[in-house]
């Protein structure tokens, strides 16, 4: 049997204390220093964060953040862009199924229509290029509103495939809830933003 003192030291699991505290430093280093400097270079960099060190960094420090924080609002933020970046064919399929029925939305989402692949890279950028050197409240609420539209997109498409595959229909009902979850929890972050409480 381990003493203690040598059970504590052995390598693990960051304590979920401090786990919390560097995503909530990181995201504030990250946010609060692009902003302050209001160098473009700087923008395109934290907007290519994930290329340059890979979704599983990005997702170790922010993915467990609670949505209401600024590093949950973060992590949705890059993993977002990285569907977009990854599946551009996917996501044009379920924005041309869903924008239709959500014309406000679309609206706030600013997709040019018919979206091309580059068209919904760019807003994935640009939404993320507002979080670092824009108003990230219009950020946060543009990247909701694309989710929605995309939420729309899956339950339609479900519903096109309930008959032929229920398996893969029951999957994007899912989803579509859970993107529709995570819409909500980025307009709740715009609304911390804008009272000075999303940290």
């Amino acid at each position: 049997m381990l003493d203690p003192l040598e059970a504590e030291n052995l390598p693990g699991e960051l304590d979920p204390a401090l786990r919390d505290e560097v995503a909530h430093t990181t995201a504030r280093a990250v946010v609060h220093t692009a902003r302050a400097t209001e160098d473009p270079e700087v923008v395109a960099r934290l907007v290519r964060l994930v290329e340059r060190e890979g979704l599983d960094v990005v997702a170790e420090l922010w993915s467990d953040a609670a949505p209401a924080t600024l590093p949950g609002a973060l992590w949705r933020l890059y993993a977002l862009r990285e569907w977009v970046r990854r599946d551009p064919r996917t996501i044009g399929l379920r924005y041309r199924l869903g924008v239709d029925v959500a014309p406000v939305h679309e609206v706030v989402a600013g997709v040019p229509r018919p979206p091309t692949p580059e068209d919904l890279r760019v807003l994935a950028d640009t939404v993320l290029s507002g979080v670092y050197a824009g108003d990230l409240a219009v950020a946060l609420e543009r990247a909701a509103a694309f989710g929605r539209i995309l939420a729309t997109g899956a339950a339609y498409d479900a519903d096109a495939r309930e008959a032929a595959d229920p398996e893969s229909a029951t999957r994007m009902t899912r989803g579509a809830a859970d993107l529709t979850r995570t819409a909500e929890e980025l307009e709740h972050a715009a609304v911390l933003w804008r009272a000075g409480s999303l940290d």
